[in-house]
């Protein structure tokens, strides 16, 4: 019976060593301007309901409320970002 051929190179050749991708961080500006931006909007809306909708822009009225959600939106939108 015919032997078989023995193998030139090992069976497995582990990758070469790469250094790991560098994980990423926050940006340094990302969380203060989140949570000035869910502070204000809940300060904004907070004084928009104490004041009757006369305040914090007078001519808006109810927009001030909109003004105040948007806000509070946009820092939700940031935390989405945050690592």
């Amino acid at each position: 019976m015919p032997e078989s051929r023995s193998r030139k190179k090992k069976a497995y050749t582990p990758p070469p060593a790469t250094p790991r991708a560098k994980q990423e961080g926050n940006p340094r500006w990302l969380v203060p301007v989140m949570v000035g931006l869910l502070v204000l909007g809940l300060l904004w809306v907070v004084v928009t309901y104490l004041s009757g909708a006369q305040f914090p822009v007078p001519g808006l009225q109810n927009w001030n409320l909109a003004i105040g959600f948007a806000l509070i939106i946009a820092g939700f939108i940031l935390t989405t970002r945050w690592r």
